[in-house]
């Protein structure tokens, strides 16, 4: 299938610029590794491990990990997208695979059930659209997910502080160091887990934030040079 000069207001990204978004994502999170081997180095992170006996930070990690690893996943999925489109554009040959060439083929075949006319791609753009944000669910759910954890092991730590209250007796100096130090490591659990749970949901969100943005503006080429290129194309017979 090949396809007559289309408009130069509707150049999609060259293949240059496809990989953008998982460029993006390993320099965030280059430099979010620095910033966690700089708090290793000076023991906060440790620290924070060693002061949690809930594990909850560790989930809050783990989670993390999994999650960043899925955006990533989805920058490459958005990368691909557009470096096929990218690829198309520049031979016009055969579609390319994936969620454009899909898109594309779908035009066409009904382009082809409806003849002459002018051709309607809202159904098959949404469609699109959707498709090309599908995982993003995942992510809002992982962000929120870190957040509730940490707000839970901030409850978890308050009732660990607040626990040794009920039975302390001022008169007994070695059961009141002992309640201070429990209250002491719940308030270190509270706090931790809330920190853990704090960065962890605005670094996910941030992530998510950039391949979000980078499949919106894929959507947004694609559909604006499919109106004012391969559509016209279509509808003359050209394709």
């Amino acid at each position: 299938m090949t396809l007559v000069a289309a408009s130069p207001l509707a150049q999609a990204p060259d293949a240059s610029t496809a990989w953008d978004p998982v460029l993006r994502w390993l320099i965030f999170t280059g430099v979010s590794l620095f910033a966690a081997l700089v708090l290793w180095r000076y023991g906060l992170i440790r620290l924070m491990f060693d002061s949690d006996r809930t594990y909850i930070s560790s989930v809050i990690s783990a989670l993390y990990l999994g999650a960043s690893l899925h955006c990533l996943s989805r920058a490459i999925a958005v990368s691909r997208e557009a470096a096929a489109l990218a690829r198309w554009r520049a031979a016009r040959s055969i579609l390319p695979r994936g969620q454009v060439g899909e898109h594309l083929r779908d035009l066409a075949a009904k382009a082809r059930a409806r003849g002459l006319g002018r051709l309607d791609q809202t159904l098959l753009a949404r469609a699109f659209g959707q498709r090309l944000q599908r995982g993003q669910a995942l992510g809002a759910l992982a962000s929120d997910s870190v957040m509730k954890l940490g707000l839970l092991g901030t409850i978890i730590g308050f009732i660990l502080m607040l626990g040794p209250i009920a039975g302390l007796d001022g008169d007994d100096p070695v059961a009141l160091r002992a309640a201070m130090g429990v209250m002491s490591d719940g308030m270190a659990i509270a706090m931790y887990t809330t920190l853990a749970g704090l960065l962890g949901s605005i670094l996910l969100k941030a992530q998510y934030y950039m391949v979000e943005r980078a499949a919106a503006s894929l959507f947004w080429n694609i559909v604006r040079w499919t109106e004012t290129g391969f559509i016209p194309a279509l509808e003359r017979g050209d394709v």
